[in-house]
């Protein structure tokens, strides 16, 4: 009787368990993937596991990591913004064009005092980010086709800016905090950190954050309980540009240099981040959290497929693939949290 009871209790916990597992497969398939990547690497190449690379892969999604915060923002309201790579490129050019170049860049720039030129670098990205929110949200463009128009914008922008020239010189703060490090941490990882920590708080303990996931989650339920649904959406596109823009001076230090078609790489990553970590597309479920998790998977995966040496087309399709997975997991997921409300 009593060993009848006890496999009862245990059916009972693992029926119970099931649905816990399904519920939590958006999150836990991208930690169980980088833990694969991060094994399989670790034994392909000995130089792989060690802190200098750790380091590296660090380096090298901070960039990626500013971007997407504002990106996560987006993605939660169930919405989408693929000017981030030209806002992030035309900011970086903007910076660079109110600074002092040297004689041998032929740009016809208007050099202003750093404060001045980080300022307006900033407002300018700070702009496009409104013109984004006003055309999702008082002229009704969806927002995938008002993103669509200002990546064409941001980038014409760019064109006219350093007109196919290569500018260098960037203010002495962005300088430091994009190339610097204090006691061998690079700045621009600390920025990123600091920028995902500050995400991370304002969408779990504040109210903006709680209003972010009830839009996300139900729209039409957020508009009946009183919410300013429509300045929502606006905020959060305003700060996917911003974080974009901060993204883009600082790589813009970090690369060395401000020219056309510097971040465009940037959108595919960004957006690869945010979904693989878990984030929804359909809007209240995920966050800076699952972020995060995404940056390390991509991190892990190209830094990794560079100690294996495989072919760099190749990576290119793996890639591609682990996107495709994500997305298989996001939509399934969906999938089944629908069925389990029904």
């Amino acid at each position: 009787m009593a060993s009848s009871d006890t496999a009862l209790a245990a059916g009972q916990r693992t029926r119970g368990l099931a649905p816990f597992l399904r519920s939590q497969m958006r999150n836990i398939a991208p930690f169980l993937t980088l833990i694969f990547l991060s094994g399989f690497f670790a034994l392909a190449s000995p130089s792989f596991a060690t802190l200098d690379n750790l380091g590296n892969i660090l380096t090298q999604v901070s960039v990626t990591g500013i971007i997407a915060v504002g990106l996560t923002f987006v993605i939660l309201c169930a919405e989408i913004d693929l000017s981030i790579a030209s806002i992030a490129n035309v900011t970086g050019i903007a910076v660079a064009y109110f600074t002092l170049q040297e004689s041998y860049v032929n740009i016809p720039n208007i050099p202003l005092p750093g404060a001045a030129a980080i300022l307006l670098a900033i407002l300018l990205c700070a702009f496009l980010g409104l013109v984004n929110a006003l055309g999702l949200t008082v002229i009704g463009i969806p927002s995938f086709i008002m993103t669509l128009a200002m990546m064409q914008i941001a980038a014409g922008i760019s064109a006219l800016l350093v007109r196919g020239q290569i500018a260098y010189k960037v203010p002495g703060v962005i300088t430091t905090l994009g190339s610097g490090s204090i006691g061998g941490i690079p700045w621009i990882v600390i920025v990123a950190a600091i920028m995902l920590l500050l995400g991370h708080l304002v969408l779990t303990y504040t109210r903006f954050g709680r209003y972010v996931y009830m839009v996300g989650g139900n729209r039409e339920a957020a508009e009946y309980s009183g919410l300013n649904v429509k300045l929502i959406l606006g905020a959060v596109m305003v700060i996917s540009a911003v974080c974009s823009g901060i993204g883009g001076m600082l790589g813009v230090a970090h690369f060395g240099s401000a020219q056309q078609n510097e971040f465009d790489t940037y959108l595919l990553d960004s957006i690869a981040a945010v979904v693989v970590g878990g984030t929804s597309l359909f809007g209240g479920r995920g966050g800076i959290g699952n972020t995060i998790v995404g940056l390390f998977v991509l991190g892990v995966l190209n830094n990794g497929l560079d100690h294996v040496n495989i072919d760099s087309f190749l990576k290119i399709l793996i890639r591609g693939l682990i996107l495709l997975a994500a997305l298989v997991i996001n939509v399934y997921a969906q999938r089944l949290r629908e069925k389990a409300v029904e």
